[in-house]
């Protein structure tokens, strides 16, 4: 199994343990409220999307990461197509990380 997947099943995990908020407005909300550990918005978000979760992490100091389709993104979440993630848990923030930094390339923006 490779890291992707690994941080997909790391995705998933968190999620099952309920340690994630999904979708805009709720990313957003644990992004501003300060629960939230690392952000992660899907490689085919919009420009838009992108930047203005960019601009939030940035500022509220959270580390956010493009990572993933929506399809896998959701289908890691046992959701629907997901363009934006939140996990809330250090741990699982801190192992997601970790693994992102393994796969390296083009994947990883930080």
């Amino acid at each position: 199994m490779d890291s992707r997947q690994k941080a997909m099943n790391l995705i998933g995990l968190a999620t099952k343990a309920g340690k994630t908020a999904s979708g805009e407005f709720s990313t957003e909300k644990a992004v501003k409220t300060g629960k939230a550990q690392l952000v992660i918005v899907s490689e085919e978000a919009s420009d838009n999307t992108k930047k203005m979760f960019t601009n939030m992490c940035t500022y509220y100091k959270v580390p956010i990461c493009c990572f993933g389709k929506k399809g896998e993104l959701g289908h890691a979440m046992g959701k629907e197509m997901r363009a934006s993630l939140a996990v809330v848990d250090h741990g699982f923030a801190k192992a997601i990380v970790k693994l992102m930094n393994t796969i390296g390339g083009s994947e990883y923006e930080s």
